[in-house]
């Protein structure tokens, strides 16, 4: 009797393990998963606000090229007012001198 007693717990003992083993894979999964859903939260919204930044970055990055080219574009007029104002008064000078 005591043998089948053993047996019997031996037995309850070995399902027992296993379910606890399927219990704890389970749970396992389980924090996993919503792990992955509290991380894609998380990171998420910090990655939006990354985005965000940086498309406002790459804008007035654009902004600031637009302005560079146009004072270069005013630039090369002024300098080539200055160009034909000094030709010009090379010219007037050179007939004062005569």
């Amino acid at each position: 009797m005591e043998d089948k007693t053993f047996g019997l717990l031996e037995l309850m003992y070995t399902d027992l393990k296993s379910e606890l083993k399927e219990i704890k894979t389970n749970l396992s999964r389980k924090s996993d998963k919503t792990d992955i859903v509290r991380i894609e939260n998380e990171y998420g919204k910090k990655l939006d606000a990354l985005f965000d930044g940086y498309k406002q970055t790459f804008e007035k990055l654009q902004e600031h090229d637009k302005r560079f080219s146009d004072i270069d574009s005013a630039l090369d007029n002024l300098s080539a007012r200055v160009s034909s104002q000094s030709s010009k008064l090379e010219v007037l000078e050179g007939g004062r001198k005569k």
